[in-house]
């Protein structure tokens, strides 16, 4: 044999007893939680036949949501959910041997909280009390603690996921209701601890439910406000700047509203009282109404030539739209012109645009009509 056919026979086996060299596109997928993505898995310098296999890198099931292309080539996760995150491995098998590539998927996805202790805590004065908030969540959620209807933070210690708030010696003027909350880009999470302390007097602690109210014209309204303190402080209800609704009546600390109006919007207050102090509470409702509509003038008289101006006026919840039409036809006249604010405008007028003009107002909750007359003199 000479030594160029010894060359090529060398090269050959040389290839025939290689192991596969495996690589995966992309090495690394960042998605948003309910998105899907795939990945590639590219073999070569290999011996057919070829089996290609994919795992989870901790050796876990593929989930239901995972999918394998035809000859193992790319798998497809759809939906994704935080439980897809991690790494996946991509196997080759030959007679020759085996190669393997790795590929990382994150999934962002908003906070999830859990408390430790989860509460409702019933200490005594003096007791050294600690609440654990830990956070799931990615990117990495910031964790910070405040007290319910206080904006202010309050003092805490973090260790890697894990935000703890402690008192050394529980006070009476401690109790109350505490929140931790978890913010990343991708939502808002929210988990609180109430704690009572027993053991000695206490001024009241108050706290309304809901703290925002939005109600619809006609409706039944219900607060609902709680109070801690010893001895059991007595609740009354007020409306800030203005007396109660005089349909309204209080049962054991709730409030209720029957057949709210719009002039019934505003913040109501919570007061508990005992006889170490007092404590109040707030809540704001608003209250929504349909539009209710007119027109300026109603009845307009004109000589041909004029120019018609018509006013659409409305009361209720913004936003109001507005919407102009003659009755009995099809369309406005040619060259008539609506503005978002209610105004209808027709310039030289003819004697045939006399008739009724309708406008309707109508707003997310309902809609109101009002009627103009117009006469041009033939």
């Amino acid at each position: 044999m000479d030594l160029s056919a010894l060359i090529f026979f060398s090269v050959i086996c040389a290839a025939s007893t290689q192991a596969p060299i495996v690589s995966v596109e992309p090495k690394a997928a960042t998605v948003r939680q309910g998105e899907s993505v795939s990945f590639r898995c590219q073999v070569r310098n290999s011996v057919p036949p070829v089996n290609v296999e994919w795992t989870r890198g901790n050796n876990q099931v593929l989930t239901d949501n995972i999918k394998v292309g035809p000859e193992g080539s790319v798998l497809t996760v759809s939906n994704a959910r935080p439980g897809n995150q991690g790494q996946y491995r991509c196997v080759a098998v030959s007679s020759a041997g085996r190669g393997s590539a790795s590929a990382v998927l994150n999934i962002k996805h908003p906070p999830k909280l859990r408390l430790t202790p989860a509460g409702p805590l019933l200490v005594r004065v003096g007791d050294t009390v600690s609440v654990q908030c830990r956070a799931t969540g990615r990117p990495r959620p910031k964790l910070t603690w405040k007290r319910q209807d206080s904006t202010l933070q309050l003092f805490t210690t973090e260790t890697n996921d894990v935000n703890t708030i402690q008192w050394p010696a529980i006070r009476p003027e401690d109790l109350g209701v505490y929140i931790c909350q978890a913010e990343n880009s991708e939502g808002v999470s929210e988990a609180k601890v109430e704690v009572f302390v027993e053991g000695e007097p206490g001024a009241p602690v108050a706290s309304v439910t809901p703290e925002e109210v939005t109600a619809v014209e006609g409706q039944t309204v219900t607060m609902e406000c709680q109070a801690r303190g010893s001895p059991p402080p007595v609740i009354t209800w007020s409306k800030l700047r203005a007396p109660l609704p005089w349909k309204s009546r209080e049962q054991n600390g709730v409030l209720i509203l029957e057949n709210v109006g719009r002039q019934d919007s505003g913040q109501y207050i919570c007061n508990a009282t005992n006889v170490h102090g007092y404590s109040e509470a707030y809540t704001q409702m608003e209250v929504e109404t349909p539009p209710y509509a007119t027109c300026l003038p109603d009845q307009v008289r004109l000589q041909p030539g004029d120019t018609l101006q018509l006013q659409c006026l409305a009361h209720g919840s913004h936003p109001i739209q507005f919407t102009w039409s003659r009755v009995g036809r099809a369309s406005l006249p040619p060259g008539a012109q609506t503005t978002t604010d209610g105004k209808l405008l027709i310039a030289n007028v003819k004697a045939g645009l006399s008739g009724t003009y309708k406008c309707v107002a109508s707003n997310h909750i309902g809609s109101s009509e009002a009627l103009a007359s117009v006469y041009v003199k033939a």
